[in-house]
């Protein structure tokens, strides 16, 4: 009886050390790394690494922060990770940047001058990335995601299969035309309806022309006659029909102009929407642009638009 009993106090200590012990990563080497990432049991539904945020990082130093995470550990995911699916993963990052809106932070009594200084990860801050299936579900789920833009109706849509999982409203191109000086020539302003995909975005507009009169401008007039700094939030430029007409979906400083025919041809959107869209329209995302003026709602009512630029029910795409 004895021996029995010394026995299970030895096993019972070798468990002990086995579970205090540090886990080790595919080399067989601890993954630690400076106590940043975490290694994790496998289970099904569980993150297969967390990660620590070390320090602050600002609107103005997030890009790179995000990459070089993507780039250190895209290794060691039996998936291709990417900057979107990170973060598609890690939800509250997006919530994070939406927040950033100048005007969201004004409801508030916060005026921000410079968006680009606005910290939006902190130390501390614990980021997840899924494991195996977690992985391939959200890869599926952003394959099956696409852009779909009503333009007088001033609605665009995130549609993932056949759900909608976001509206926002939205501006869209003036019913005129207009010499443009950016381009030297006349241009028909008004947003061209077809089918087509986001085939480029610049995730750091820092050069911001005046297509009317050709001049570059750093800073903005707000709807509350304050004058601050261009935000740094990412433009998506379409290709429709085949064709880069110019039609970039970008934030507007003056949501007042949501719900109108007000632009040069881009369709415009709030800051926070603009982040949003951001992550769920990659490079690739399908974009289906319509004219339709017949609206039916579930119930089966039906609402008819105001044709915007004259071309009547028969327009749609």
């Amino acid at each position: 009886m004895r021996i029995r009993i010394l026995l299970a106090v030895f096993l019972g200590v070798l468990f002990l050390v086995a579970c205090h012990s540090s886990p080790s990563g595919p080399d067989g080497n601890a993954t630690a790394h400076n106590d940043t990432l975490v290694s994790a049991p496998l289970p099904l539904r569980r993150p297969l690494f967390t990660y620590v945020v070390p320090r602050e990082i600002r609107v103005k130093d997030y890009f790179r922060f995000i990459d070089s995470l993507v780039s250190r550990y895209d290794s060691l995911t039996p998936y291709p990770l990417t900057e979107h699916l990170l973060v598609r993963a890690n939800p509250w990052i997006i919530d994070t940047l939406v927040d950033t809106d100048y005007y969201r932070r004004m409801e508030r009594g916060e005026f921000v001058y410079d968006q680009k200084k606005m910290p939006v990860l902190h130390a501390g801050d614990t980021l997840v990335i899924p494991d195996s299936l977690q992985g391939r579900e959200l890869l599926d789920r952003m394959a099956r995601t696409w852009l779909d833009l009503n333009i007088p109706e001033f609605t665009l849509r995130v549609v993932e299969g056949e759900d909608t999982i976001h509206c926002m409203t939205v501006r869209v191109g003036q019913n005129k035309k207009r010499y443009q000086q950016a381009i030297g020539r006349v241009e028909d302003l008004r947003t061209q309806p077809g089918v087509g995909k986001i085939v480029r975005i610049n995730r750091e507009p820092s050069l911001f022309i005046d297509p009317h009169t050709g001049k570059k401008y750093k800073d903005t007039k707000r709807d509350d006659g304050r004058r601050t700094l261009m935000p740094m939030i990412p433009w998506l430029e379409t290709e429709i029909n085949g064709i880069r007409m110019g039609q970039m979906i970008h934030p507007t400083t003056n949501p007042e102009t949501l719900g109108r025919a007000y632009s040069n041809g881009c369709i415009g959107c709030t800051e926070g929407e603009a982040w949003r869209l951001y992550y769920f329209a990659p490079v690739g995302t399908k974009v289906v642009i319509r004219y339709d003026l017949l609206l039916i709602s579930p119930a089966g009512d039906t609402t008819v638009l105001r044709d915007i630029y004259g071309w009547g029910a028969g327009s749609g795409q």
